[in-house]
């Protein structure tokens, strides 16, 4: 089974490039995050005749996740449904060839110590409760998406330029740890353990050019599924401003291989 998950930053405006990626990857899966359009916009005739069944979770120009896979989905679940008073899309789940994967956008947090960084605080203490009471460490679960939290200094070109901020503080990368205590493990870290393997890179002062990125970018998996990952890439040619015909997404695609 190969996985794609990526941060499209606007299905609509990346359309073309998305496409594109599908033909040339030819996932089995796909997580996609900040899709930015209502379900009802959303490409899901087009993905059909390439043979992917879609389950989505959108709305109109914010957020938004969708998976797609060439199987059918089951068991779809929209949302943690936990009775907070929470409109954004952020999450959806389904049963895909036995294992749940989910696609994932955690809040990005703003600044630290605004209410968006109190949001995404409370958004992962959400998280981490929903898998509690859902799920088991021993069954195959796969979470895929933009985590917004780079989890050590491998996967962070300049540490010390950002550990105040909310991508690496030490209280984002501690909510993690205790998300990953579930029985949760790093899946590319399976297969790669070397740093400087990034999956975002600021638009603004250069990030992509002056290679100053972070692995925020996550798939995380239970042990049955770990022990199952044969490869692991993160697709950089997707970053490339003059790579396609439309603008790139301030993300690239994590590719991950299971047996």
């Amino acid at each position: 089974m190969k996985v794609l998950s990526w941060n499209v930053n606007s299905v609509k405006a990346r359309e073309e490039r998305f496409f594109l990626a599908l033909s040339r990857h030819q996932p089995d899966v796909v997580c996609l995050q900040e899709t930015k359009v209502p379900d009802g916009a959303f490409p899901t005739a087009k993905l059909l005749e390439l043979g992917y069944h879609a389950a989505l979770n959108g709305q109109k120009a914010y957020n938004g996740v969708a998976l797609l896979s060439k199987t059918p989905i089951d068991d779809v679940r929209v949302g943690f449904a936990d009775g907070a008073d929470d409109p954004q899309a952020r999450y959806v789940s389904g049963v895909v060839q036995g294992v749940r994967v989910a696609s994932v956008y955690v809040p990005n947090g703003s600044t630290v110590d605004s209410d968006k960084w109190r949001y995404k605080m409370e958004w992962l203490a959400r998280f981490e409760a929903y898998l509690a009471a859902n799920h088991r460490p021993d069954e195959p679960l796969l979470l895929c998406g933009d985590f917004n939290i780079a989890p050590d200094q491998r996967d962070v070109a300049r540490p010390f330029e950002w550990e105040h901020t909310v991508l690496y503080h030490p209280d984002a990368r501690g909510a993690l740890v205790s998300l990953m205590r579930f029985g949760l493990v790093d899946v590319f870290r399976k297969a790669r353990e070397e740093g400087g393997l990034y999956s975002w890179w600021d638009y603004r002062n250069l990030g992509f050019q002056r290679g100053n990125g972070l692995r925020i970018d996550l798939v995380l998996g239970t042990a049955v599924i770990a022990d199952r990952v044969i490869g692991a890439s993160i697709d950089r040619d997707e970053r490339y401003p003059k790579a396609h015909p439309t603008p790139p997404s301030d993300h690239a695609p994590v590719v991950i291989e299971l047996r």
